[in-house]
């Protein structure tokens, strides 16, 4: 699911034409539908610091659609006291030692750091912070080619619907190639231009405002530049690094690479298709790497739920009674099942009141095991926030998971609430373009476009994804569990479905010109978008 997202961006890259060188505090505040739907649209740029917290900005005051999050912290929580909420992240990893992120870490109190003994009894050792699943295994199959690789040993259906996906990425992988080639010499034209009309090699975003040269290349190179960071890409090198990505990806279905690796076997030493194996794993949060290179997208994530708020340090996380539990389960591929069921059971037996999946894929070998897993926490009253996807799909018709339901089926439970993304433009264009929507398996809408946070190493960047916008709503969540206490899971996900914003507005669902106009209520359950303003209120009334 990770890769999708870049795809989206290369197709929105290429659509740029680019051709170089080739309220109050005792009631809701939401305001009637109409009201909303006459706000003025933003027309001017963001500011630097619009850009960096839009998240947490007002649709009323800011024009921009924020979960009105500096409000309900201004306006209702400025004298309250709240509990410690302890809040998994399922991801590729934490860098437990970033400035903004060292003082919100949940300690397993109960262990003693780096004695190599299970003091508690749980069967991991020195889990101070979480645990590994993965152990160091940093690179993955997806799994439908995990599928045919092992297909002796999976159901013939199963088998039969990974075929097809393969035959269909391969009929289409020379052309995908050769078209992320394309993009990935625009991109090393574009640097180029740039290089030389600013006169630096690393320039920033105000270095290109400054350009003054108005012939048409230097201008298009500008706006494939802009275009980019608005995508939340921080430089085009970083896009360079993810277009490689893509054709690797290309190529190694091309020449059957996939279909022959194992790295579970290789370096895990586990079976994925045998729960009961015992323990397996490591204790190192961020991974392998030494530079944490490979946690970055589980950094970024814990930093948008829990960043420590006004240390003057980066960015404010949404919670601030939030301790990070690090569970990673996530590599550069499709997880597997029996790492999510057991991290989620993990997080459920150690305390976690709610859990962030911002991870997803569209075969899955054992289902089961994740489906018992979420009715387990739903039994220890844990609330399971979800990314809904990157593919702009319709989840109704299209299965992903995890979930809580097969394609518009009924719910196996009430704690499971799935996170669509929203972009920071107002109006038809208000679901991000590369989001996954559904009337009934996407619950919520919330910011997920160049969102601002942590970075490994001490670093910030920007990320897009409901990989993003479901960890804002995690937050949303953890600071209503801290500061009304009582309320279940099951009344948390009510209460942010039920207190957001909402617009008649018919919007663009799927993307682009291939997307359709429906209104924004057919997007999701609740037709709403997540407010921790009006959540705030809604909880204390119950």
């Amino acid at each position: 699911m990770k890769y999708t997202f870049l795809k989206h961006l290369a197709l929105g890259v290429a659509a740029t034409g680019m051709l170089v060188g080739c309220g109050s505090g005792s009631a809701i505040v939401s305001p009637p539908i109409e009201n909303i739907d006459q706000m003025p649209l933003k027309t001017q740029e963001l500011t630097e610091y619009e850009k960096q917290n839009w998240k947490d900005l007002d649709l009323i005051a800011d024009t921009i659609p924020g979960m009105s999050v500096n409000k309900a912290y201004e306006e209702i929580l400025k004298d309250r006291k709240g509990k410690d909420v302890i809040v998994a992240v399922i991801d590729s990893g934490v860098d437990t030692e970033h400035e903004d992120l060292d003082d919100v870490l949940w300690v397993n109190e109960d262990e003693i750091p780096g004695n190599g003994k299970d003091d508690d009894n749980n069967g991991y050792i020195d889990d101070v912070h979480g645990w590994n699943f993965l152990g160091d295994i940093v690179e993955e199959n997806l799994e439908y080619e995990r599928i045919l690789r092992d297909k002796d040993r999976l159901p013939a259906d199963m088998v039969a619907k990974a075929q097809k996906e393969y035959d269909e990425k391969l009929a289409s992988a020379e052309k995908e190639k050769a078209f992320y080639e394309g993009i990935l010499q625009q991109v090393r034209a574009v640097d180029a231009i740039l290089e030389k009309s600013t006169g630096k090699e690393d320039y920033t975003d105000e270095d290109v405002k400054a350009i003054t040269k108005d012939d048409q290349e230097t201008q298009q190179a500008a706006m494939f530049y802009n275009r980019l960071r608005a995508n939340g890409l921080e430089s085009l090198d970083d896009a360079e690094e993810q277009v490689t990505t893509l054709i690797n990806e290309s190529a190694a279905l091309l020449n059957g690479e996939k279909l022959k690796t194992n790295f579970r076997k290789d370096i895990l030493n586990d079976d994925p298709y045998v729960w009961d194996t015992g323990v397996y794993g490591n204790n190192e949060y961020a991974g392998p790497d030494p530079e944490k290179a490979d946690a970055f997208h589980g950094t970024h994530v814990a930093g948008i739920i829990a960043a420590e708020r006004d240390n003057d340090k980066g960015v404010n996380g949404v919670a601030d009674h939030a301790k990070i539990m690090v569970l990673r389960a996530v590599s550069s591929a499709d997880e597997y099942d029996k790492d999510v069921a057991k991290a989620i059971r993990y997080a459920a037996d150690n305390g976690a009141k709610v859990i962030n999946t911002s991870f997803g894929k569209y075969h899955s070998t054992n289902p089961e095991w994740v489906w018992d897993a979420i009715k387990y926490a739903a039994s220890k009253d844990v609330l399971i926030v979800n990314a809904a996807g990157n593919e702009g799909t319709d989840t109704d018709t299209t299965q992903v998971y995890p979930q809580d339901q097969e394609l518009a089926g009924a719910e196996i439970s009430s704690n499971f609430l799935t996170v669509g993304a929203l972009n920071f433009t107002y109006g038809s264009d208000l679901p991000a373009t590369f989001s996954n929507y559904g009337k009934s398996s996407v619950d919520v809408f919330a910011p997920g476009v160049a969102i601002y946070s942590t970075a490994p190493l001490n670093e910030y960047r920007n990320a897009s994804g409901t990989s993003m916008a479901s960890p804002a709503v995690a937050g949303v969540a953890a600071v209503i569990r801290s500061y009304f206490p009582k309320l279940t899971a099951a009344q948390v996900k009510q209460v942010i479905m039920d207190s957001g914003l909402t617009t008649q507005a018919r919007v663009n669902l799927g993307g682009g010109e291939q997307g359709e106009f429906k209104a924004f209520q057919d997007a999701t359950v609740s037709g709403k978008m997540a407010n921790l303003y009006n959540a705030l209120i809604l909880a204390s009334k119950m």
